[in-house]
């Protein structure tokens, strides 16, 4: 795993989205990472350094004439011992340095004489995003190896709508994290199933369980990160989709099935975290059954669902399968029931309900081999850490 971010240097240049790279510093600085800030003059006209130094708790950098370094050398001194640059937001004119390899400012000299990766969040209205000269500056950059994050859609402080926004800082704390993972994963389709199953009942009533779908958008997420193309299907779950991840969603466990099967033998990894009902009622009522006054509770009789692990498990092409076990007890002996009756060659295992909703959880592993425990931590850590876990038991590509 990639050793965690300790120092950034954050670079801002001008535009209207220079607001957000506060946020975005604030969000660096909560999860534990210094931030060194650089601006432009032009930043300065939109966000006051004072506002990044109040943020950060560092002094600002803005001028490459008046070095607060010893040596006077802060076009070198700011980057070395530095994880990563991030130019947040990144102006045309900035990213046309960066191609052309220019250093008439602080922010541009210091990306030229850096040792560390840079990434940059392009912000610009949607024609200057669409121009030629842009278009190949960007391609530029990117073939020297400058992550370009972004941008995304929509309305623009000039009023017009299109390309050119500056992700959110959110979005852009999440995409710094993703570019720094190894991409264990790269050129490899992954399936993720996610959340609970809702089978109905009635127009209004239906059976369904607490399954917050948090584990396996996590490790749709991370599966991402590690350069998969990610396919999720997921029950009904109130979770935004992680970036660059494809979406279904489905309610029933037929649905489920009848969605996978099509796709799973496409698929290098199939990773089953949905909480799938076993059971499903044997009809449907077209209307909402209701009381009738007698005090006598409809009788309600069952169906069983289609197994979809074990359904993928058999396909003739089938990918490399990952179950989950959510149990309340003897966990160790049934994930390792499971994975003998479903015919995987892994079975997570997590104590079930007490889970459920969570952030935090501690997994089991089980396979032919023997147990691996997963140590609690939250979710994203942990399918962190199983997806360099499954990418160590693929064959290698052709």
């Amino acid at each position: 795993m990639p050793a965690p971010l300790n120092r950034i240097v954050l670079g801002v240049t001008g535009g209207i989205a220079a607001f957000k790279a506060a946020e975005l510093a604030r969000l660096f600085v909560k999860s534990g990472v210094a931030v060194d800030v650089v601006m432009t003059e032009a930043a300065t006209r939109f966000v006051t350094p004072m506002t990044f130094q109040a943020l950060t708790g560092r002094p600002v950098a803005t001028d490459l004439w008046h070095s607060g370094a010893s040596n006077a050398m802060d076009h070198i001194e700011l980057t070395r011992g530095a994880d990563l640059i991030v130019v947040a937001p990144a102006s045309a004119d900035f990213i046309a340095k960066l191609a052309h390899g220019r250093a008439d400012d602080l922010l541009s000299t210091l990306c030229l004489a850096r040792e560390c990766p840079l990434c940059v969040a392009p912000a610009m209205n949607v024609q200057m995003w669409f121009n030629a000269a842009t278009r190949r500056n960007v391609a530029q950059i990117a073939a020297d190896g400058v992550a370009i994050l972004g941008p995304a859609s929509g309305d623009q402080a000039c009023g017009e709508v299109g390309d050119g926004r500056m992700l959110e800082a959110g979005e852009l704390c999440d995409e710094v994290i993703a570019s720094l993972q190894p991409k264990l994963l790269a050129g490899r389709r992954v399936m993720v199933t996610a959340g609970p199953t809702f089978e109905a009942i009635d127009p209004v009533r239906g059976i369904t369980n607490l399954s917050s779908g948090k584990m396996g958008f996590a490790i749709a997420r991370a599966a991402q990160e590690a350069g998969a193309d990610v396919t999720l299907v997921s029950g009904p779950v109130q979770l935004a989709t992680p970036r660059h991840v494809r979406r279904i969603d489905v309610a029933s466990a037929q649905q489920m099935h009848d969605t996978v099967l099509p796709l799973a033998s496409l698929q290098h990894v199939f990773v089953a975290t949905a909480a799938v009902a076993d059971w499903r009622p044997a009809s449907y009522a077209q209307r909402k059954i209701k009381k009738d006054g007698t005090h006598t509770a409809p009788a309600l009789e069952l169906a069983e669902n289609p197994d979809i692990l074990a359904a993928v498990a058999r396909l003739p092409q089938r990918p490399y399968c990952v179950g989950f076990a959510a149990e309340t007890n003897d966990l160790a002996v049934n994930a390792r029931e499971k994975l003998k009756r479903k015919n995987v060659p892994l079975i997570v295992g997590n104590i079930g309900p007490a889970t459920f909703g969570r952030e935090d959880n501690a997994l089991l592993l089980v396979d032919a081999q023997g147990e691996r425990q997963l140590p609690n931590a939250d979710k994203l850590s942990l399918a962190r850490e199983l997806v360099r876990e499954i990418s160590t038991r693929l064959e290698p590509r052709p």
